[in-house]
């Protein structure tokens, strides 16, 4: 999912084999049909209110997951259909199972969101969660976080070429400190580009946040964020080319809504949320139907904390 400025040799992501899919294709499913991949959705019910209006609609969640919103589509719209995309091979087969009672109501398709082509085909609604998701944090091999060992890989799709140790160990240094200071908003992102370069090759997750640790003031190193945090932050928004297919996406999307048609993008990091705020109020297609983001309630943090920077935009189609 989503972000906007990358080295031009960053990505292949382009390449890949996007198709409607059966899950027996997919690696995501083992022998036991179980997947490590679980999606508790979040801002369901604000989602579902602020974009399923019509119960024979047709959907689109442009970041299916593990299939929790498309879930709640399908409940509260009992005559509706849905196209469910996701880049991730593991997401999308954990999709096929969590919405397999579904399945006459559902089409997948395997790929980015930005190189959806819908066709003739308009959407009552659209949806899209952005980002990382819970399944993909906590798939160790995955390596999005610090706090297992991985490879540092940080793919979404798991079919491109760049990952975050390609990043790491061959960009230069003045790259390097422009992307965690872009992507990351990190304000020690030349310090520990410098660092980083002396130390490589760095192979694994907990070996570059160790490096980032130690590099750091001590007061910095006890704040209320991981000075790692940032940093990874920025890698996965660099590999995945986030910002530079989100806003592909949001200028895409609304082509694809009928005329009253919303759509709702949850968003959890300001860069993010900037970029869905300004692309829903200067298009000409759009009218924003909510000044300010929608936030989790309280109730909804304490029961999922990583809910707690989500962010819910929502805007309806005019002509």
């Amino acid at each position: 999912m989503s972000d906007s400025a990358t080295d031009s040799s960053s990505t292949d992501s382009q390449n890949t084999d996007s198709r409607s899919t059966d899950s027996s294709e997919l690696p995501g499913v083992n022998e036991g049909g179980d997947i490590p991949f679980t999606h508790i959705p979040v801002l369901g019910k604000e989602l579902i209110e602020g974009v399923v209006s019509r119960p024979a609609g047709v959907y689109l969640d442009a970041t299916v997951g593990g299939g929790g919103h498309s879930e709640l589509i399908l409940a509260a719209a009992p005559e509706s259909c849905l196209v469910a995309i996701d880049q991730d091979e593991q997401a999308i087969a954990a999709a096929q199972m969590q919405l397999a009672k579904h399945k006459e109501r559902v089409r997948f398709w395997h790929g980015n969101f930005a190189d959806y082509d819908p066709g003739s085909l308009q959407f009552d609604g659209i949806v899209a969660d952005l980002g990382v998701s819970s399944a993909q944090f906590d798939i160790p091999n995955r390596g999005f976080s610090f706090r297992h060992e991985a490879p540092l890989d940080m793919r979404m799709n798991q079919q491109q070429s760049l990952t975050a140790a390609e990043v790491i160990n061959h960009w230069d240094e003045a790259k390097l400190a422009e992307i965690f200071y872009v992507y990351g908003e990190e304000r020690l992102s030349r310090r520990i580009a410098r660092r980083i370069v002396e130390r490589r090759p760095l192979k694994t997750t907990t070996e570059l946040a160790e490096t980032i640790f130690y590099c750091v003031p001590k007061s910095y190193r006890y704040a209320r964020i991981h000075p790692a945090t940032r940093v990874f932050q920025a890698l996965r928004i660099a590999v995945n080319q986030e910002l530079a297919v989100l806003e592909k996406f949001l200028h895409l999307s609304p082509l694809w809504l009928k005329p009253g048609g919303r759509i709702g993008v949850i968003s959890f990091h300001s860069l993010e949320d900037r970029l869905v705020k300004h692309t829903f109020r200067e298009s000409e297609l759009l009218q924003v139907l909510t000044k300010k983001p929608i936030v989790p309630q309280e109730e909804e943090m304490q029961q999922n904390v990583r809910s707690r920077s989500a962010k819910l935009r929502l805007a309806e189609r005019l002509v």
